[in-house]
């Protein structure tokens, strides 16, 4: 039966006759016939290459299409695209003033990014009360996203009162939809014990899970839970490796531990004309006190 059944489903797929293949037609056709809701849900298969060839090019014609056709969505998706150069030439201004447009039109991921652009002080002044409004805003709307932004917030408490448990709450709800960077929030809450049981094991298995090939969001709190062998065992071998990468993406402190292995020939041969490049890594990256400080005259 099991046999039968899956060359069924292969049949479907090479005919055609998958219900993915046929959705994905009728919201082409609609949208060539004018459609801009339709533009943009066929922009986002094309996006993730679902039951289409991927075009990120054409994916992000088609948001912009749905945009100026009056859906919020498309704003906030094509302004994703232009951030990250994605099928069109990267644009982070004109990202912005997407982002903006879209969350004023009811966008919650448009009120996420927008957050984030804040939080992060980027093409706009830093202000953490506005952004965490935004986030707040985008996940009481639904965006789950916004809702592991607000949560890390809580955490820290920054821009709104320190709140473990509100934090725990929100990052769990986030991570158990699959928002890698809830899942490395939850993680770190459950290694320090705050607002969660303390289980370092339980922190170490989130941020493994969040480290892939695909995605890195938790692959430097990995390399320090294998610097460490507290949730898993001692590996300054993977702790190197995994440093080294979150180095290279300009992670200062994940530098300076990098060196810190150099000097110590731990998981790496020691060499400390390494180590030094890579202090001067993490001073340039924001590890100021990793700087050379001027001889006195």
């Amino acid at each position: 039966m099991l046999r039968a059944a899956a060359l069924l489903v292969t049949s479907l797929l090479v005919s055609g006759c998958h219900p993915g293949n046929t959705e994905a037609k009728r919201l082409r056709a609609s949208c060539e016939a004018g459609d801009v809701a339709a533009c943009n849900q066929f922009a986002g298969r094309l996006q993730r290459g679902d039951y289409v060839l991927q075009d990120l090019a054409r994916a992000a014609a088609l948001y912009d299409q749905a945009c100026k056709g009056g859906i919020a969505e498309g704003c906030a998706r094509f302004g994703g695209m232009l951030e990250r150069g994605d099928g069109v030439k990267q644009d982070s201004t004109r990202a912005l003033e997407l982002y903006r447009q879209g969350c004023e039109r009811g966008s919650m991921e448009g009120c996420s990014r927008l957050g984030v652009r804040y939080r992060d002080g980027r093409g706009v002044t830093r202000d953490i009360a506005r952004a965490a409004s935004l986030f707040q805003q985008s996940c009481a709307g639904g965006d789950l996203t916004g809702c592991a932004h607000v949560g890390s917030l809580y955490a820290l408490g920054d821009g709104v009162p320190q709140d473990f448990a509100r934090a725990a709450e929100l990052l769990k709800k986030s991570c158990d939809a699959g928002i890698p960077i809830a899942c490395v929030g939850l993680g770190r809450l459950h290694t320090t014990g705050s607002g969660v049981p303390k289980s370092e094991f339980t922190g170490a298995a989130l941020f493994k899970q969040t480290c892939t090939y695909v995605e890195k969001a938790g692959c430097f709190d990995l390399a320090k839970v294998y610097e460490s062998g507290q949730g898993m065992p001692q590996d300054f071998g993977e702790a190197a490796d995994l440093y080294r990468e979150a180095c290279e993406d300009r992670n200062g402190e994940a530098c300076a531990r990098l060196a810190g292995l150099y000097e110590k020939g731990a998981g790496v041969n020691r060499d400390t004309a390494s180590a030094t490049r890579l202090k001067k890594r993490a001073c340039d990256a924001g590890q100021t006190d990793l700087c050379v400080k001027p001889k006195a005259q």
